[in-house]
């Protein structure tokens, strides 16, 4: 069972109604189903803040919340004939009923009955800047309900993106059920594609396998397109080309997770094709470990949600500094950011129903500290990329080691453990 009780999702609508102004209602739009090339489609994935308070998965909809509590879609009419085409669809009034909206009007009819609906509204929340066709619809929906004021009024218009992105930030349990089970998955699918790796393989063929392995364990879609990484090309963050082959004595990154339940898990590891480290490799992998280690030690409840960030670049600084890459004190280091010659992204990101999580890192200027039920992805790297000023030995070395991590009572807890991480437990996995 991938869908979560309909009640959570009222009792959601409920709580961001508690948190909006007096007369004052939030409009959320749907994804639109996405053109790939002549009369085909991408797969619909319905959007992230949509489905979190409707749980509705149909696309061309628009949910209107009032600060009362009352809620109302508009969808799609029911349509036997487009049915047959493209398979079951709720019609407003059905999806009115099962989803718990107190009422429903035809999508095609939302010019008309909107601007009526909002007119002598204070103020209206929508999410700024996520979709300019919808933040244009928005603007001309106000501005026809102002002009039907005898004395023309002004809603104030805000953004709900903050709001909406604390609400998500806490997990409810049905929530982490889905999560560890897309965890889950991710993780064994990493475990068996690193166990069959060898020499001669692509990155596509590894990618296929991938892919594969996620459908086999029950997941429908990746939750984002996975980085196959061989050799060098370990040192391009967003490497997506996954089609050149890894030689002999490379180091493959592989950043690949999956979603169940529309909810996403997110994985890295790095492993040498050949099943052994080199010398060089695996010094660099040891210092990334340690500060993968201690970053996740730095995940504590009441701490800042920047202190994974800070002690991933004190350890990582430290060990780049032991091996000979950075010079200087550690102090100078960290204060001219000399670290990020070889460490240029942050720590990690939320995650949730997106890979990365819509969610604040901060509020009103002050860091969000952590709270249980919080999941934060940990990922430190070292990308030695071929102009690096070191000794050649080092140029190439791309690793990066990704988790994601449950804040807890008391710590942290790993979602995804079963992926071997040590040296010595990858060596044996992929030479046994």
């Amino acid at each position: 069972m991938t869908d979560l009780n309909i009640n959570i999702f009222e009792a959601r609508r409920a709580k961001v109604a508690s948190n909006m102004e007096e007369n004052s209602i939030l409009l959320l739009s749907s994804s639109h189903i996405v053109s790939r090339n002549n009369d085909t489609t991408f797969p619909f994935r319905q959007d992230s803040n949509f489905y979190y308070l409707t749980g509705f998965k149909e696309p061309n909809s628009v949910l209107m919340l009032k600060s009362d509590g009352s809620s109302t879609i508009f969808c799609r009419q029911k349509n036997p004939d487009l049915e047959k085409w493209d398979g079951f669809m709720w019609g407003f009034d059905e999806a009115t009923k099962h989803f718990k909206f107190n009422k429903g009007h035809d999508i095609s009819d939302i010019d008309k009955l909107l601007p009526a609906m909002i007119k002598g509204t204070s103020v209206l929340y929508s999410l700024v800047g996520k979709d300019k066709s919808f933040d244009a619809k928005v603007v001309n929906w106000v501005n026809s309900a102002n002009s039907m004021e005898r004395h023309q009024t002004n809603i104030d218009l805000k953004n709900f993106s903050n709001i909406l992105g604390f609400m998500r930030l806490i997990k409810e349990p049905e929530e982490i059920s889905l999560i560890r089970k897309s965890c889950e998955i991710a993780a064994i699918s990493h475990k068996e594609v690193m166990r069959k790796a060898k020499v001669g393989m692509t990155e596509f063929d590894l990618e296929t396998m991938y892919l594969n392995e996620f459908k086999f364990n029950g997941s429908r879609e990746p939750s984002y397109t996975p980085i196959i990484a061989g050799g060098s090309r370990a040192c391009i963050l967003h490497y997506v080309d996954n089609n050149q082959a890894i030689n002999d004595g490379d180091l493959v990154l592989v950043d690949a997770g999956c979603e169940f339940g529309l909810y996403a898990s997110d994985i890295t590891r790095t492993y040498p094709i050949n099943g052994k480290f080199s010398g060089e490799q695996k010094a660099v992998y040891e210092v990334v470990l340690e500060a993968h280690n201690a970053a996740c030690d730095a995940i504590k409840v009441g701490k800042s949600c920047i202190d994974p960030q800070r002690t991933s670049e004190k350890s990582l600084s430290q060990g780049l500094k032991d091996l000979g890459l950075l010079n200087g004190s550690l102090d100078e280091i960290l204060d001219k950011e000399l670290y990020k010659e070889f460490y240029y992204h942050k720590i990690g990101h939320w995650l949730g129903l997106d890979v990365h999580d819509d969610c604040p890192y901060s509020i009103n200027g002050e860091d969000i500290k952590f709270k249980e039920n919080m999941i934060m992805t940990i990922e430190p790297g070292i990308y030695i990329n071929e102009t690096a000023p070191v000794d050649d030995k080092w140029k190439g070395i791309g690793i990066r080691i990704e988790n994601d991590i449950l804040a807890t009572k008391e710590g942290f807890e790993n979602l995804t453990p079963q992926v071997p991480v040590e040296v010595d437990e990858i060596e044996q996995l992929m030479q046994g």
